[in-house]
């Protein structure tokens, strides 16, 4: 898997509304429990050959963060978000498994729909 580059400089967005109005038509959401995983070994779930995407890039102090949650959401609204535990050296380049992970986990209980994509990641 290719390395992450650091993400550009952070430049806030201008105030005020999106350009192109909302970019996620509202709807009922019904978000499953997290599944917490274990240091880059995930849930059990196939691993999903998923159509390539634009990753996110994140700005955030890596040395302060204990955990990584990430959420994948199904063409009907549900969420799949799954949770690793941080480690000392965890930071970007271990993204691309627990997003991955997030993406598995939707494939493979939403009965493989292949609209899954990637919500979003937080951390705490």
């Amino acid at each position: 898997m290719p390395a992450r580059l650091a993400p550009p400089k952070f430049e806030h967005h201008p105030a005020g509304t999106h350009p192109r109005g909302a970019t996620v038509q509202s709807h009922p959401v019904r978000v499953l429990a997290p599944k917490i995983i274990t240091r880059r070994r995930g849930g059990g779930w196939a691993h999903w050959e998923h159509p390539d995407f634009v990753r996110p890039v994140y700005y955030w102090n890596w040395r302060i963060i204990h955990s990584v949650t990430c959420t994948a959401e199904d063409s009907y609204g549900d969420q799949y978000p799954v949770t690793e535990t941080a480690w000392r050296g965890f930071g970007l380049d271990s993204m691309n498994q627990i997003e991955d992970a997030a993406l598995d986990r939707c494939y493979s209980e939403s009965g493989q729909d292949g609209t899954c994509y990637l919500l979003t990641c937080t951390h705490s």
